[in-house]
């Protein structure tokens, strides 16, 4: 019995080992080693901490690293604030033989890639798109508007990229409360915006939290939406990565990069999960 056990734990454990080892820490590993990396004036790779001190010398490296973590919270909050309704009303409001419905036409948007989305609102917010061609039919506007490349669209685009992340821990959250909490603090006399604040909100914790640090990861290490809807002027870090890595073929300075945006990152979900005082691995659960 024992050693069917030990066959088991053997046969399920080694390719999480080898999928975390190989896939994950090895590269990460001889990424860190390649940050460490500088050319001298000889043409030699010296060990130096000079690719991390380019950047914080760099005034627009700061610049963009700082906006890209701003905006990432935001978009992580406006990501909140449109899916909570949302998933509230399909686990509480709408009978419950509509909800796989209601779920399934949630989720269809997502089942193409987000490079399909994404040029989907191009198509209705550029100039030639279908926006500005019934604000000019119905004579709102007399010229076409620029709707695209601005921080606006940007966040637009991201919130609803990541729309996905958020709202399916909501639902599974809110799914397991029990609706006489809610019918409880009505009986009670406590206001819509009390039951909110002290029953609905520590419940679905766990979920918002989990929902958070999803959205807050990807849309920090987004490329493609605010390279595509912001333009020249989306000045997102991940822009700078690539332009490292493909356009200057500084990979050493490239890794550094990177592995700011992880400290970054990782430095950000601690200070919420302190702030929220969450635990992760409950969240995550």
């Amino acid at each position: 019995m024992k050693k069917h056990l030990k066959l088991g734990f053997y046969i399920f454990f080694v390719p999480v080992f080898l999928w975390l080892f190989l896939l994950i820490v090895l590269p990460q590993i001889d990424l860190f080693l390649m940050s460490l990396k500088f050319e001298n004036d000889a043409g030699n790779m010296v060990w130096s901490l000079e690719n991390y001190r380019e950047f914080f010398t760099e005034k627009v490296y700061w610049y963009t690293f700082a906006r890209t973590a701003i905006y990432s919270i935001l978009v992580t909050f406006l990501t909140f604030v449109v899916t909570f309704p949302i998933a509230f009303y399909i686990t509480k409001v709408v009978s419950p033989k509509y909800k796989g419905f209601m779920t399934i036409l949630l989720l269809m948007p997502f089942w193409v890639s987000e490079l399909v989305r994404v040029y989907g609102w191009m198509i209705l917010l550029r100039e030639s798109g279908v926006i500005n061609f019934f604000l000019m039919k119905f004579g709102l506007i007399h010229k076409p508007i620029e709707m695209l490349y601005n921080d606006v669209t940007m966040v637009m685009g991201l919130v609803y990229t990541s729309m996905l992340f958020m709202v399916v821990p909501l639902i599974s959250a809110l799914e397991g409360m029990d609706d006489s909490y809610i019918e409880a603090g009505m009986d009670l006399g406590a206001s819509k915006f009390i039951i909110f604040f002290k029953i609905i909100i520590p419940y679905a914790a766990p979920g918002i939290v989990s929902g958070s640090i999803v959205v807050f990861m990807l849309t920090l290490g987004n490329y493609l939406t605010p390279n595509l809807m912001g333009g020249k002027n989306s000045l997102w870090f991940t822009e700078q990565i690539y332009n490292q890595f493909i356009a200057s073929f500084n990979w050493n300075q490239g890794a550094a990069f990177g592995f700011l945006l992880l400290i970054l990152s990782s430095a950000i979900i601690w200070i919420g999960l302190k702030i929220s005082r969450q635990n992760l691995t409950k969240a995550l659960s």
